[in-house]
């Protein structure tokens, strides 16, 4: 089992950032890829980004590329998504996933354990 526990959401207007984090628990950390989802009202819950599980790789979304950075500390047991020029359309609760799928999985169904999520707002 790996607990996840997402933080740092919030309201921000549009061209601000803002910083997610996951804390995990539980099994070992290192063996598992990392990914952020996220979902608005109404909307299926869609891929953010992901990294390896060890940080040499990570993918995007096309539509946060060059906004969103991922990036995880083994060490700490952690996943950050630095989120810049944040647009209205980035509003959603934004998951944290973890994969035991090697390679740099995308799809939902690719990640086992889910946190609760955070909300992220973002004003216009």
């Amino acid at each position: 089992q790996v607990q996840l526990v997402e933080s740092g959401g919030g309201f921000m207007q549009a061209g601000g950032s803002l910083r997610l984090s996951c804390a995990a628990s539980g099994r070992t950390f290192r063996s598992y890829a990392m990914g952020w989802f996220r979902q608005a009202p109404g909307k299926e819950r869609e891929f953010v980004a992901a990294v390896t599980w060890s940080g040499g790789n990570t993918y995007y979304a096309d539509s946060v590329k060059g906004r969103f950075t991922i990036s995880r500390d083994n060490a700490k047991s952690t996943v950050s998504l630095r989120m810049n020029s944040l647009k209205p359309e980035d509003t959603a609760v934004y998951y944290c996933a973890a994969s035991a799928v090697r390679g740099i999985p995308t799809m939902k169904n690719h990640y086992e354990y889910w946190g609760q999520g955070t909300q992220v707002t973002v004003s216009s």
